[in-house]
């Protein structure tokens, strides 16, 4: 079971974080959140990551704040520094993971999936990052400048991040000359929650999270 941490950014603030167990024989994972916050079921996947032989943790990149509102989520979001977020928040979860071992990938869902891909494309230090259901535009970064293994996954039934745009960045990393592995489910966006009946499926889920585990094993 994970807590609360403390680590310090690269500006000299203070970030709280949930954290797994640690153990510096095993590789890490940085998990980043959805637009609703740091909730239970962020904090639930690193201690899922825990206990398939991992370090793993989330930095709180709302600083505090956590909503079940979807018009509050979008507040939030729509409201954060994604520079800051990226160069701050994600680099110090790097740095501290980096100190205890010097394998450390980045994934994350849905908002999380965006930084994840902004942070293997803008930051250095990561050995493979992992996207569900993010792309950001490119005029935030390009997924073709991303060198490192990268893995996304996609639901056909997603209204946000569409086939289209899914289609788009495999295009755009493979004229790169990028191998990006990207995995396509018949399901809707945030197929992963489980908290959220209305749009999880259990099937693609699961199928996910091991494809997820299998390529972290593999890349870190």
């Amino acid at each position: 079971m994970g807590q609360m941490i403390e680590i310090t950014r690269p500006d000299g603030e203070m970030l709280s974080a949930w954290c797994s167990g640690i153990d510096p024989a095993r590789p890490s994972v940085i998990v980043l959140q959805e637009w609703w916050g740091l909730n239970d079921h962020i904090k639930a996947i690193v201690d899922r990551f825990d206990a398939e032989g991992f370090n793993a943790l989330a930095p709180d990149l709302y600083h505090g704040r956590v909503t079940k509102d979807a018009d509050e989520a979008s507040h939030l979001m729509n409201g954060l520094d994604f520079a800051g977020a990226v160069h701050q928040d994600i680099a110090a979860a790097r740095d501290y993971l980096k100190g205890i071992n010097a394998h450390v990938a980045v994934m994350g869902f849905c908002m999380g999936g965006v930084l994840s891909i902004v942070s293997a494309a803008k930051l250095e230090g990561f050995a493979a990052a992992v996207s569900f259901y993010g792309v950001p535009p490119k005029d935030v970064a390009d997924p073709a400048e991303i060198s490192i293994p990268f893995q996304a996954h996609f639901g056909t039934k997603d209204d946000w991040i569409t086939p289209e745009v899914a289609a788009e960045l495999e295009a755009d990393m493979t004229a790169a000359g990028r191998s990006p592995e990207l995995h396509h489910y018949e399901a809707d966006h945030a197929f992963f929650n489980r908290t959220r009946p209305e749009v999880y499926d259990a099937e693609a889920a699961e199928l996910a999270w091991e494809r997820t585990i299998d390529f972290l094993r593999d890349n870190i």
